[in-house]
C-alpha cells in the first residue's frame, strides 16, 4: 500500500506524514491521501470508544488519548415529518462531537512529539482541544475575541488552558493564531486534517450501529463543515473497503443568516453573515467549502437553510422530548422536518440526524427562548 501522505486537494501536491504540519502551499487546507478503508474483522471490539476503529486511521499512535468518546447512543424518536434515529453525539467528555477531532488530532500529534498546541475558537473545538490536551499531558493555547463572553472560556481555563483574548472580530482571532503559528504547532480544529481523521470515526460507528449498513440519509449542523467532510470520508472508505454497496446522502444544515456552504450548494449568491442563534455554525468564510460541495455532490445530498424561528422552534421541541442540545445542532431536526415536507427525503428512508452539542452550553440562549431571566 502506498504510504499515506498530506494531501493538497486542489493542487495534488502531497507531503510525507513524518514532518507534521497544518497547511500545504500559500497556507492551502489539507487532507489526507485516500485510506482503504477497514472490515469488519478490523475492529477492535473490545474497545469502547472511537478507537475501536483504529485500523482506519493513518497510523495506531502508542499511546492513544482517550477519556472514551465515540460509541454514542442512536435513538428512534418520532419528529414533526416523521421518524428519525438521532445520533446523541453531545454524550462525549466534553459536551460534544468534537472530542472524536481532538481526541485523534493530538494522540498523533504527541505521537510524533508535539507537546504544545494552539487553536483558536470560543466554543466547543477551544473545549475540547483543552481537554484532551490536559489527559494528555500536553500544553494548550486558546486564542479567543475579546468580546467573548467569560462563561464560554471557562470550561477551557478549568482544563488549564491559556486562553489570551484578542482584540476585534472572529477574524482577527483566526488572524492572530495563524500568525503565532510560527511559535506553536497550530493545532486548528478547521485545519489540521487529522482532526478529520476523528470525525470519521462517526460514519464506521453508524455503520456498525445499523448492523453493517448505512442509512439512506445522514443530517449534519454544518459550520466549517468537519462532520460533513468526516462522513464523507469515513462511508467512501468503508465503500472502498467493499463494506457497503452505496454511500448514505449527506445533507448540511445551516442558517439562513450565515450559510455559506449551503448557498453555494443550493446556487444561491452569497450575502452577508448576520447574527445567529446557531453560533457554533456561524463559520462565514469556510475554508474548505470546495471539499464539502463535493462530499454533498457525491453523496448525492445537498443542503438546507434555516430561519432563526425554524431553529427556535427545533431545539424547543426536541428539549420538550428529552432532549437538551444546543440550537446549533437542533437544526438537523429542523432541517429532517423541511426534506421530508419538500419530499427531499421519502417517508420510507431511514435517515440519522446528528445532535453534535449539549444544551447545557446553551442554557442562556434557552433562557432567552423561554423569556426566564438568569
Amino acid at each position: 500500500m502506498t504510504p499515506q501522505s498530506y494531501l493538497d486537494p486542489r493542487s495534488g501536491r502531497t507531503w510525507p506524514l513524518d514532518t507534521p504540519r497544518w497547511c500545504g502551499d500559500g497556507q492551502a487546507p489539507l487532507l489526507l491521501t485516500p485510506r482503504p478503508g477497514l472490515t469488519r474483522a478490523e475492529i477492535e471490539t473490545g474497545t469502547r470508544s472511537l478507537w475501536r476503529y483504529a485500523a482506519a486511521l493513518p497510523w495506531s499512535p502508542k499511546a492513544p488519548i482517550s477519556m472514551g468518546e465515540g460509541c454514542t447512543p442512536l435513538v428512534e424518536r418520532a419528529l414533526p415529518g416523521g421518524t428519525a434515529l438521532l445520533k446523541c453525539e453531545w454524550f462525549m467528555p466534553t459536551g460534544s462531537f468534537k472530542d472524536r477531532g481532538a481526541s485523534v488530532m493530538l494522540s498523533l500529534l504527541r505521537d510524533q512529539g508535539i507537546s504544545r498546541v494552539l487553536e483558536d475558537s470560543s466554543g466547543n473545538g477551544g473545549a475540547a482541544v483543552s481537554a484532551y490536551a490536559a489527559a494528555g499531558g500536553m500544553a494548550a493555547t486558546i486564542f479567543v475575541p475579546a468580546s467573548t463572553s467569560p462563561a464560554k472560556t471557562v470550561q477551557s481555563r478549568a482544563a488549564g488552558a491559556a486562553i489570551e483574548l484578542i482584540p476585534g472580530s472572529r477574524q482577527d482571532c483566526a488572524d492572530a493564531a495563524l500568525a503565532e503559528s510560527a511559535k506553536i504547532f497550530y493545532a486548528s480544529h478547521n485545519w489540521q486534517p487529522f482532526f478529520l481523521e476523528g470525525t470519521k470515526t462517526l460514519a464506521y460507528e453508524l455503520w456498525e450501529d445499523l448492523s453493517f449498513s448505512v442509512p439512506d440519509n445522514v443530517i449534519v449542523p454544518c459550520g466549517a463543515g468537519s462532520n460533513v467532510l468526516g462522513c464523507w470520508l469515513g462511508f467512501s472508505e468503508l465503500f472502498r473497503a467493499g463494506q457497503i454497496a452505496r454511500l448514505p446522502r449527506i445533507w448540511a444544515a445551516q442558517p439562513a443568516n450565515c450559510g455559506p456552504i449551503a448557498r453555494a450548494a443550493l446556487g444561491l449568491p452569497a450575502v452577508d453573515a448576520q447574527p445567529t442563534i446557531a453560533e457554533g455554525t456561524a463559520i462565514a468564510q469556510p475554508i474548505r467549502l470546495p471539499e464539502c460541495l463535493a462530499a454533498l455532490r457525491e453523496s448525492q445530498g445537498g443542503a438546507v437553510l434555516l430561519e432563526e424561528a425554524e431553529i427556535a422552534d427545533a431545539a424547543l421541541a426536541l428539549a420538550r422530548t428529552g432532549f437538551y442540545v444546543e440550537p446549533t445542532c437542533a437544526q438537523a431536526a429542523a432541517a429532517f422536518s423541511k426534506l421530508r415536507a419538500e419530499g427531499r427525503i421519502a417517508e420510507r428512508e431511514t435517515t440519522v440526524v446528528v445532535l453534535t452539542g449539549t444544551g447545557l452550553k446553551a442554557t442562556p440562549r434557552f433562557a432567552e427562548l423561554l423569556g426566564v431571566a438568569l
